[in-house]
């Protein structure tokens, strides 16, 4: 479970505190897709990196199975379990996609579990496992091989900053369902 304590994230602009974020209090059950959804501005992306670990907030508390998780960082969370995935993906220069989803599983996947997840977001896996990880993937491609290398790391708590930027409209309703067998799991 994932629970936000008075959550509160400012930033200074122009010599004057804007608030971003202000006292919110919410808890994340466990197995159960949430999505947010609100203006862009509204703090979405602010809430994901300050679940993240990228942002720390200016108030407030993250909790997370009942431990504070404030004050770790990205490393220590993806090791108690955090994924993210980026609004834009980053390019990996000299890393091919099967690399980066073996690296992202954590164990030696063979290049037929790679391909499966692959699959699952909607790209065919031979067309995709040796190439690049770079400039000559579209964002869409790229998104969902991002989206792949969360699948395969099996984490508990999955946070996806506009998993449907860059993507068709058909292939992102193949990736909710993808999303709703990962949350029942």
């Amino acid at each position: 479970m994932l629970e936000l304590k008075d959550l509160t994230f400012s930033v200074e602009e122009n010599g004057r505190e804007k608030v971003i974020i202000d006292n919110l209090n919410y808890i994340f059950e466990d197995n159960k897709l949430t999505v947010i959804t609100g203006p862009n501005g509204g703090g979405k992306s602010t809430l994901a990196k300050l679940i993240a670990g990228i942002e720390k907030p200016t108030g407030g508390r993250i909790l997370y199975n009942g431990q504070d998780i404030t004050d770790l960082s990205i490393t220590e969370r993806a090791n108690l379990g955090v994924s993210y995935a980026f609004q834009q993906p980053v390019r990996f220069k000299g890393i091919k996609v099967i690399d980066l989803i073996r690296l992202a599983a954590g164990e030696n996947l063979s290049a037929a579990g790679a391909c499966e997840y692959l699959s699952e977001v909607g790209l065919c896996a031979r067309d995709y496992i040796n190439r690049d990880v770079d400039t000559s993937l579209s964002g869409g491609e790229l998104k969902r091989i991002e989206i792949a290398s969360v699948l395969a790391r099996k984490t508990p708590l999955s946070v996806f900053d506009e998993p449907e930027a860059g993507i068709d409209l058909w292939s992102f309703h193949n990736l909710i369902k993808v999303f709703e067998k990962l949350q029942s799991k």
